[in-house]
């Protein structure tokens, strides 16, 4: 895959917000879930609360974030 994830230049948050999964790569295990302010977060698979590893695109989810080397990622992602 020629694409590569990384961590964007989003705040961190507490609580939770809802957004909804922008991009999803099943092999990579990883993706962005775009919050409803705008914000884009990255999402790594085992962040998923279901444990089941795999989320659709267009996913409306709930999530928690978590600074890991300096920038804000998804901490806990819940399908809506």
């Amino acid at each position: 895959m020629s694409q590569r994830y990384a961590a964007t230049d989003a705040p961190a948050f507490d609580g939770t917000r809802g957004g909804v999964v922008t991009d999803f790569d099943t092999h990579a295990g990883l993706g962005y879930v775009t919050s409803d302010d705008g914000n884009v977060y990255l999402l790594h698979c085992i962040n998923i609360a279901d444990k089941s590893r795999d989320i659709a695109v267009g996913q409306r989810v709930e999530f928690s974030t978590v600074v890991r080397f300096g920038r804000a990622e998804v901490a806990v992602v819940v399908k809506r």
